[in-house]
């Protein structure tokens, strides 16, 4: 937050961005006083997702919009053998799939513009596997204190989860909606 705040200052933007450090599900910030609010990938951290849209909706204005994407449980669906183990790797509480977002968003006051599989998930993962595999092996081993077996233990669970990716069980999901 400090940085981002020092960012603004050096781009004179300071009088027009201010940054709120607050629980994503009670703010505290004014209702009706955002044109959006905006998520990348994050929502899936947080345990209570009716609540998270609930705050979402409250804070922004009449015609304004709520733009997220987020991992998302994919239109195969994960057993619940997949879902804990993903889940656990992951250290997501839960995972919401796109017709629990747009049934949220509706039950408070929203019309989804846009909910769909960005199709990006799985090529993704893909490239994350393929650069730790040749270009970031060192920088990885480091992070975790040079324990291989550990890494060998994180590199199983990304492979399953591509898997998972591949199978369309997880995706990335895209909203755009507008409140009423």
């Amino acid at each position: 937050v400090e940085r981002g705040r020092q960012r603004c200052q050096a781009l004179g933007l300071d009088g027009q961005i201010s940054f709120t450090l607050a629980d994503v599900c009670a703010s505290g910030l004014p209702s009706a006083s955002a044109d959006f609010a905006w998520g990348e990938d994050a929502w899936c951290y947080v345990v209570d997702k009716p609540k998270l849209i609930a705050e979402a909706a409250r804070l922004v204005k009449p015609g304004g919009l709520i733009a997220f994407t987020d991992w998302i449980e994919g239109p195969a669906g994960l057993s619940s053998q997949e879902a804990d183990r993903f889940l656990a790797f992951m250290k997501f509480p839960n995972i919401q799939d796109l017709q629990g977002y747009q049934d949220l968003l509706a039950a408070n006051g929203c019309q989804t513009r846009v909910a769909a599989d960005t199709g990006r998930f799985a090529p993704s993962v893909d490239l994350y596997l393929d650069m730790l595999n040749k270009q970031l092996t060192y920088d990885a081993l480091r992070i975790i204190g040079f324990d291989l077996p550990l890494m060998q233990t994180l590199a199983a669970e990304m492979v399953f989860m591509q898997g998972l990716a591949h199978a369309g069980k997880i995706a990335q999901g895209i909203f755009i909606a507008q409140k009423r």
